[in-house]
Parts: C-alpha cells; structure tokens; sequence
C-alpha cells in the first residue's frame, strides 16, 4: 500500500481556511496597503493620502488691471505603516503526545495556533478602532438604534467620504439593540426575513453592518474601508526548519514552522505573522479649509 502524507503547505492551507468565516475584522480593513515591505527602511512603508481642494469662482468680464485667478494650495499628506510586532503561537508536543494522543496533526495542533494568531492579529485591529481619533461620535438609543446608522451616514456625507466601500461593525451591546429592536424585526423596515445572520447583523441606511466580538460591546464604528489599514507579512521559512511553510488566504497570511528538540525529545510548532498597523487622516475637507482629524469614520457609543 502506497503512502500518503500531507504536505506542510497542505497543512497549512487546511488550517487557514477552517477560519475565515470566524474573524471579522481584518476582512472590513484596507489589508496590505503600499505593496511590499522588502527591502523599506525601518521596516515602514508610506502610503500618500491624496490631496483635497476646491473650485474657484470668478466674474465674467472682469476688471484685469490686477490679478484674475486666486490660486489654491494642494497639501498631500502620507500615512507610514511600520511592522512593529510579530503575534505568535508556539507549542511543544512530546512524543508520548504525538505517538498516543493525536491523531490529526492539523486539527488538533495546528488550528488552534492558527486562530490564537489570527484572534491576535484581529485584537491588534480592534485597538486600533477603539482608540482612533474620531471627530463625531453619535450616541446609540436602545430604543431605536438604527437612528444612529443614519445620523452617521449624515456626518459621513457632510465629509464627502465615499458612499462606496462603507461598512460598519459593532460589539455585542449594539448587536443586542439592533436584534431586539421592532426597526429590524418587521419586514417591512429591514427590507428582508433573513437579514439578520452570522456575523452580519443586516444593512441599515445603505450600510452593513457586522458584529465582532473583538470589540468592546458597547462601542461600533461606521467607516469607509480605507481609514484603517493593516499590513501583515509572513516571516520567511528558515532552510533549518524541518517541515514549515507560509500560506496566505484573503489576505491573512502566516508562517508555520515545525522543527524537533533532541534534548527534551519533544516536536516544537510555530505560527507567526509580523504585523502593522495605523488610520488615515484625511489633510483637508473638500472646501479647503484645515482639517487635521478627518478619520473616514463615526463612532457609535451605546447610551444607558
């Protein structure tokens, strides 16, 4: 009988992809933004924010004794994203482990690193999120919190943030109201029976909107996709490792590598990941004024 063994990029393939429906957050983010790391100083790539003006107005006919045009500034500012953290999993296996108690590899070892790594990837994510600097904030009324969904929609279009690529995530609190709420529950105002599953709570004001449990339960965000970036590069295998492989899958990608230590007669296992992460300000509104704080993002806070 011939044999059959699965290879480490198998593996690791198989582990990655029993999570992509669990993790919400990298998914809604502007993932890998700026191309390649390889070879950037200080491990940082900069990402430039196009600049925003606005038109001029002028008489026809007019008096040109003086000068005609009255000339606009255009100031472009850049966004730097630096690698600064490796999240990670090691795990020891011994051999009585591997030989009496296990019995597949990837199921039983392998995919609960890959989603201790990936959970810390989407905490780093969360953070960012909870502790961006936001310029509205709108409250949410558990009586009627879809009224919040709108009133964000207002200040996103008042800052000219594009309609297409907005998206909203909540904590459980926000979920909860939205659930319980009779905007959602009848047909009629959610427009669907079955608006409500999953991670995806429903579509209100032209917004979906998520739930995650990474994020405290009474704090949501509405944001355009581009105001939060994260980058994540997977460390190269080592030729000394034994068996690893890096695998990437919408986006989240991770390395695996698995070697053996002959002094404590045990398997060793490692999953990691380096990570980046940061917010783009936008420099100026669209009438030219300054604006040194325009997230493309509200935040919904739950009233008591």
């Amino acid at each position: 009988m011939a044999h059959t063994f699965l290879k480490a990029e198998k593996i690791a393939a198989t582990a990655l992809g029993l999570l992509q429906r669990e993790i919400v957050l990298p998914g809604l983010v502007w993932r890998n933004a700026g191309g390649s790391f390889k070879g950037a100083a200080g491990d940082t790539i900069t990402l430039k924010v196009p600049a925003r003006t606005s038109a001029k107005e002028m008489a026809l006919r007019p008096d040109r004794s003086s000068d005609l045009l009255e000339y606009a500034d255009l100031t472009q500012l850049s966004v730097d994203v630096t690698l600064d953290k490796r999240i990670y999993n090691p795990v020891r296996i011994t051999d009585e482990e591997m030989t009496l108690d296990i019995e597949t590899f990837g199921q039983d070892i392998l995919a609960p690193q890959v989603r201790a790594v990936v959970e810390g990837v989407e905490n780093e994510v969360a953070s960012l999120m909870t502790e961006a600097p936001y310029k509205h904030t709108v409250t949410v009324d558990e009586a009627k919190p879809a009224n919040s969904f709108v009133h964000a929609r207002k200040h996103l279009n008042d800052e000219d943030v594009p309609v297409s690529g907005r998206v909203a995530v909540v904590g459980s609190g926000i979920e909860a109201a939205l659930l319980l709420s009779e905007q959602l529950q009848r047909v009629d105002a959610s427009g669907s029976d079955s608006a409500l599953r999953d991670a995806q709570v429903g579509r209100i004001a032209g917004t979906t909107i998520y739930t995650s449990n990474a994020l405290p339960e009474d704090f949501g965000v509405v944001f355009h996709r581009q105001a939060f970036v994260l980058n994540m590069v997977p460390p190269a295998v080592p030729t000394s490792a034994g068996y690893g492989a890096t695998q990437s899958s919408n986006g989240l990608g991770l390395r695996w590598i698995r070697d053996y230590d002959f002094e404590r007669v045990q398997d060793r296992s490692l999953v990691d990941v380096y990570v980046g992460t940061n917010t783009v300000i936008d420099p100026t509104d669209t009438h030219g004024a300054p604006n040194t704080a325009l997230l493309r993002a509200v935040k919904l806070s739950l009233g008591s």
